[in-house]
Formats: C-alpha cells, structure tokens, sequence
C-alpha cells in the first residue's frame, strides 16, 4: 500500500478528510478544511496536555488562532453528564459563535465528550477531532458518534455530530502506554476481520512489528484501519444498516464494561473479550466454518484483567 497522507470520508455536504501529518501542521489543515483564523477552543486530558500543548499552541498562533485550553481528568469516568456540565459552563462562559470550533485533542474519552459538546453547543459548532491514541485514530474520532455514559450503560446519550477534519499524527502514538497500545489494536483487528481478508494477512505477517510499534509499519496500519472506518460510515452513516458492523465484539464488549465498572478494563479490553465471545458463538452457530485463524488473532490481543471476576447471569441480563 502506498503512503497514505489523506482519506476522504465522503457524506454529501458534510464530507472531510481524515488527514495524516505531524501536529505541527494541524493548523494549516484546519484552514483546507474551510476554518478560519480565530478563537478555537482545545480540550484535552490531563496525560495528553503535558505531551503535546506545547506544539499544538504553537503550531495555532503561528496561523492566527487563540486557543483557549480546558484540561479534563484522564479516564472513562470523564465520559459524565457532570463533566459534560462543566465543559458547557466554561466554553459558554467564552462567549463563543457558531463559527468557533472545537479541537478534541485525546483518546476516544475526550473526542467522545468534546464532540457531544461541540454538536450541543449553539446547536451546533465546529469539530475537529486530533487523536492521540490508536483506538481514537483508527475507529472513535472517525464518524461523528459522540457521547457520555449513563448507569444504564455506555454511550447512551449523545449525537451524531460529524468533524469538519480529523487530522492524526502518527508519531504521537509511540508515546502510548503499552497498555493503550494493545487496546487500541482491538479496534485494528476488529476492522480486518469485519472487511479485509489482505489487512487481516498483513496484520498476521506483521504482528511482532506491531506490537513493537515499528515506525516502518504503523502509519500503514494505521492508514489501512482508519480507511475501512472511513469506507463503512461513507455507506452507512447513520447506522440504518451496514455500519452495525462496526459493532463487532461491542455488545458482550459494552456488557463488560458496565458490569465490571467503566475504566476496570480499557475499552479495547473489554472489546477483545467481546470479540472471542462473539467468535466463540458464531463456531456454535456455525459448526462447519473455520474460526482457527480469527480466535488465533483475537487470543493475541492482550487482555490485563482477570475475566473471571465477571458475574456471567449479570453479563448475560
């Protein structure tokens, strides 16, 4: 596969790119993408500020922007109404216009939450997603689902709300725990298994590398997974019909969540078991096709939590 520098998810008038370049150039992105010079507004977590606030405030003043910086706790429990609530207050507080936009500079928790923010807002304003982990620049800043959680269960209360850019700096993600790594890689192997016998080989052939995060190997990864993303929402972008796909492995996945408690295990984690489970029925449902290969890929993926801990009739309810 030749080098990727930019995908395009094509929905109509609300069509952008998915753009791959060092945070630097994140600013002169937002102006292709149509955002003109001014105040913008960055949240962010507080594992992320410390990395890359510095570039990126940079990279901003120096095309004309004013960034206003909130930084959130890191962790699913920021996915809150009560954290939702605060962000309103003080991006509201800024006097903002329909014309500010705001930058999710994270995982998929602060993409979540500042997309949900974003897409309230005045009704809606501006989104541009800048993920800094995996699991955000391959699946969860692709799409426009934004959200927080309920105690009913994950990702419960949201919108669609789709960004003007998503723009992904491959670089940043050797900066990961390797425990983020790994989790992230769940959303990888789901995109293979659900749409591409090759990239399903290619992660097969280079799984040592990847779980190395070799240089040579990741932007290609990374590129690959985010096209099948970018390709399923471009069919289906309201989940009518073929983007349920893309729920593979998340209902048991979601189930392990709530029952263990948001943040016990990663998202990724929890989607992995989802993955063996939903691989475990479907040998049941389907005695006669071969699963080896799949359950090898899926039995790859790290999980650092005991699953035994879960109450099997809870999960099943």
């Amino acid at each position: 596969m030749a080098d990727v520098s930019a995908i395009h998810v094509n929905l109509g008038a609300r069509s952008y790119a998915i753009r791959f370049n060092g945070l630097a150039r994140c600013a002169a992105a937002m102006e292709q993408a149509g955002l003109s010079p001014g105040r913008c507004v960055v949240v962010t977590d507080d594992n992320v500020a410390p990395l890359y606030a510095r570039t990126l405030t940079g990279a901003l003043q120096e095309r004309g922007w004013n960034p206003h910086w909130i930084t959130c706790p890191a962790g699913e429990q920021t996915k809150s109404l009560d954290h939702l609530s605060a962000l309103w207050a003080e991006i509201l507080a800024l006097g903002i216009d329909r014309k500010t936009p705001i930058l999710a500079l994270g995982g998929g928790v602060v993409g979540d939450l500042a997309g949900f923010a974003a897409a309230s807002l005045l009704r809606g304003v501006p989104l541009v997603q800048v993920p800094t982990s995996l699991i955000a620049q391959v699946d969860s800043a692709i799409g426009g689902k934004t959200g927080i959680n309920h105690a009913t269960g994950k990702n419960l209360i949201g919108a669609l709300h789709q960004p003007k850019l998503v723009f992904a700096d491959p670089a940043v993600l050797q900066t990961l725990p390797v425990r983020e790594w790994t989790s992230g890689l769940a959303e990888v192997v789901k995109h293979a298994m659900i749409a591409s016998p090759s990239f399903f080989q290619f992660l097969h052939k280079h799984w040592a590398r990847i779980l190395d995060r070799d240089a040579e190997i990741v932007p290609e990864m990374v590129a690959r997974a985010a096209q099948i993303k970018a390709k399923v929402v471009a069919e289906d972008e309201t989940e009518q019909g073929r983007r349920a796909i893309l729920n593979f492995g998340h209902t048991f996945g979601h189930a392990i969540e709530r029952e263990a408690g948001y943040g016990a295990f990663t998202h990724g984690e929890a989607v992995t078991l989802g993955i063996r489970a939903a691989l475990y029925l479907s040998a049941h449902l389907y005695p006669d096709a071969d699963f080896g290969a799949a359950l090898a890929l899926a039995n790859a993926l790290p999980v650092h939590p005991d699953p035994a801990q879960l109450d099997v009739p809870t999960l099943t309810q």
